[in-house]
């Protein structure tokens, strides 16, 4: 009787100051004087690449760190302030060689035009390495920063009674990716002559205008940068419950969720690949990952005795949307292994410290998973699309100037 195959794991890594604790900043390896270096993150990019993931993702928002979801929180004790994670991705691309760059983009507030240059030109200087990932903000706080309309104050009590508000700022996250899509799409690969002898740079005919109309965006297009090296830079998003999921169905590449156990991470793929179905993508690859916060050494009762000993620093007990694992590299290889039976293609883990937990990540967990034969050994692929198994999708306005030249 033959044993099942191991499954091969996509891997990726969440890079936010000095770790997702709230007192990581206080070790000793945090480097918090570091924090606003471009040699700081490139330290923690290079160390991500050297252990073979997938891709990192930079956090990012509109407003400082707060403890509180919905508002600012005033506390002095954390890590707060932070980089333009798409800026600092440019900055790190060429001092890398394969690892994916996603850095973070709060759509809300923000224009898709921007944003769709700003990714297509981090996908030309990593040479094909660039991702997004779209996130909404619900905050009053950061729509002031605009004044281009008004927020209700919202608290976890009363969330309920803004679902059609959240919904809204969901589909208008969806609308924001199909223009992000149709300008990445707007120049034909072939668009560029560079012709000396007959002075023509450019084929005007094949740049297309996108007119995309929306309730809160109207855009005509061309875009100003040609089509990226991969065609369309890799979407990813994170979602919690069905709005979310709708979203990761009908625009996302790849998306990150949340799952307790085996059992939960099932019925949560379930439902995003019926929101990927009822988009009509049924026969698409998309990836679902499952984020979790690791606390990781060799001996269990060390990586708990550190989360305790930093929730004693922070004053409070540490809490997260996502599971929080503190154990070995073996074990965590045991629970990766079980979720992705369950249906999970991959994981994208978030360091409890940066400085100790990325290093455990790549020279712990990626050396047991490849002696298990679940994770590669080498680089396989020059772009973060190959590296993930998405080819490159066709231009969708050359096939339609083909069918009607």
């Amino acid at each position: 009787m033959s044993s099942r195959p191991t499954p091969a794991l996509h891997l990726a890594v969440a890079l936010d100051g000095t770790g997702w604790h709230p007192a990581s900043w206080r070790e000793p390896v945090a480097r918090p004087r570091e924090l606003f270096t471009a040699a700081y993150w490139a330290d923690l990019v290079a160390e991500a690449e050297r252990g073979l993931l997938d891709f990192v993702t930079f956090e990012d928002g509109l407003g400082l760190q707060s403890s509180d979801l919905f508002a600012p929180d005033g506390r002095t004790d954390q890590v707060r302030g932070r980089l333009d994670t798409v800026l600092l991705a440019a900055r790190i691309a060429p001092l890398t060689r394969h690892i994916g760059l996603v850095p973070t983009a709060v759509v809300t507030h923000t224009e898709p035009f921007h944003l769709s240059k700003a990714i297509a030109t981090l996908d030309y200087v990593s040479t094909g390495r660039a991702g997004v990932r779209v996130k909404i903000s619900v905050r009053q706080d950061e729509a002031g920063h605009f004044g281009r309309r008004a927020f209700p104050l919202l608290d976890a009590e009363h969330l309920a009674e803004q679902g059609e508000f959240i919904t809204d700022l969901f589909d208008e996250a969806a609308d924001y990716v199909e223009v992000l899509r149709r300008l990445w799409d707007s120049w034909e690969d072939d668009a560029e002559i560079r012709d000396e002898v007959t002075g023509r740079f450019v084929d005007r005919g094949k740049l297309h205008y996108i007119d995309f109309e929306g309730p809160r965006f109207s855009v005509k297009g061309p875009s100003i940068t040609p089509r990226p090296p991969q065609g369309q830079p890799v979407v990813t998003s994170l979602a919690h419950q069905r709005v979310p999921y709708r979203l990761v169905g009908r625009q996302g590449d790849l998306g990150y969720v949340t799952p307790r156990d085996a059992d939960d991470a099932r019925a949560i793929v379930a439902e995003v690949r019926a929101a990927q179905r009822d988009a009509g993508r049924a026969g698409e690859l998309l990836h679902v990952f499952g984020d979790l916060v690791v606390f990781l050494d060799d001996d269990p009762a060390a990586a708990r005795a550190r989360r305790e000993r930093l929730d004693g620093l922070a004053g409070t007990p540490y809490t997260s949307d996502a599971r929080i694992f503190a154990g070995s590299p073996v074990q965590l290889a045991d629970l990766l292994l079980e979720l992705s039976a369950a249906g999970l293609t991959g994981f994208r883990l978030r360091p409890a410290v940066v400085g100790h937990d990325l290093p455990a990540i790549t020279r712990g967990l990626v050396p047991e998973l490849q002696r298990r034969g679940a994770f590669r050994r080498a680089y396989e692929a020059d772009t973060l699309r190959g590296l993930l198994g998405l080819g490159r999708p066709a231009n969708r306005y050359a096939a339609t100037a083909t069918a009607t030249a």
